[in-house]
């Protein structure tokens, strides 16, 4: 047993050389955990912010002037006054997300308790700021309407209280920065895994392999180790550095036991990127195959949207991806402060899958090898 742990020592550690050798895996790497991070958080926005809008006031009364000048930013882009007639056009090449349009005599009816109403066209193309920009105006022209004319708001039966936990200011980039370093993680075990096995077979070094006194488990083994502690150590260092102190984000659990389920999650992707790696020819055949398994992983893991959105049986045949159940614990961890009692099921899950693929990756691998012998 000492001698096979050895032996899987040693050719870990040729892989970490190899991969020291490989400026551009290295550079993939240091891009992937530290740029990528900062710029996905900061640009990828879920809230309102910097909206184009037009007004069509056809009242021209102290009040419709009085919403136009309440569209503030940072949240909107200064009103634009438009006519009526310009609206089609206008939403039709994009100038605004949002047309506010105020007929004629509405301070007359409002004062009059004829309940007027006001127009709000909105771009739907841009589905987040739609939906969160429409409830910002709301409120807006109900709040101002009701402090320049008090009485003719009728105010809701039942006061409801908003109490968010977790991210009490609903920042998006709180949520965005360490799903991207998940998702990272994802990517690049896959990558690095399958691209340390087809390196292999290109540079011709699989032979040397085959006269050497080593199994096929050992060299993945060897091979998932190496590539899985390069990524451990690139994403733990993207989370203490680039996410809490370069961006902020407060972590709320415990970092050693986050480490400790990447751990448990390296062995399943890496083992994925081998079992892929062994089904392609070529390192151009195993990105082909790569990126439609990353999309799907990434996309319907929880991390992008949530899985209650989707439909069940969808679900349930994502209940077999380790992505997603490494993204349900990571944000019990991070986000809740969760514990080794509420993300045990997950890390079991994580373990099941893990020993499928990596049974099939060896038997696919051997089988490889004995032909190559």
């Amino acid at each position: 047993m000492r001698a096979r742990l050895a032996r899987i020592f040693r050719l870990g550690i040729k892989e970490l050389y190899s991969l020291r050798a490989d400026p551009v895996l290295a550079a993939l790497i240091l891009y992937t955990f530290t740029v990528a991070v900062y710029t996905v958080s900061q640009g990828a926005k879920f809230e309102v912010e910097n909206a184009a809008v037009a007004v069509v006031d056809e009242d021209q009364t102290a009040l419709s002037r009085r919403l136009s000048d309440a569209l503030l930013g940072p949240f909107f882009k200064e009103p634009v006054e438009i006519k009526a007639t310009e609206i089609d056009a206008a939403m039709d090449a994009g100038r605004f997300v949002f047309v506010v349009q105020i007929p004629p005599r509405f301070e007359h009816d409002l004062i009059a308790g004829r309940n007027p109403t006001i127009q709000l066209d909105i771009d739907a193309t841009a589905m987040s700021q739609a939906g969160n920009g429409a409830a910002y105006i709301q409120n807006i022209i109900q709040q101002e309407v009701q402090a320049a004319a008090p009485g003719t708001v009728t105010q809701a039966p039942v006061q409801v209280v908003i109490r968010a936990k977790f991210n009490p200011n609903l920042t998006s980039s709180w949520f965005t920065a360490v799903m991207q370093v998940i998702n990272n993680v994802t990517m690049l075990a896959v990558i690095l895994s399958g691209a340390a096995l087809i390196r292999e077979r290109e540079h011709g070094t699989i032979e040397h392999l085959l006269v050497m006194p080593v199994t096929p488990i050992e060299i993945m083994l060897a091979k998932i180790w190496s590539n899985g502690l390069v990524i451990v150590v690139a994403a733990t260092l993207s989370l203490l550095v680039v996410v809490e102190r370069l961006l902020g984000v407060p972590v709320q659990g415990s970092i050693p036991l986050f480490v400790a389920s990447m751990l448990v999650y390296q062995f399943s992707v890496t083992a994925l990127g081998i079992l892929l790696a062994t089904v392609s020819s070529s390192m151009a055949q195993f990105g082909l195959i790569v990126m439609p398994v990353m999309i799907v992983m990434n996309l319907l893991s929880g991390s992008t949207t949530p899985m209650e959105s989707m439909p069940v049986w969808l679900q349930n045949i994502m209940q077999f991806s380790p992505s997603t159940h490494f993204v349900a614990l990571s944000q019990a961890v991070l986000y809740r402060g969760a514990g080794i009692d509420t993300i045990w099921p997950n890390l079991l899950a994580l373990a099941g899958i893990g020993a499928a693929f990596f049974t099939l990756a060896a038997l696919r691998f051997r089988k490889a090898l004995q032909a190559a012998g």
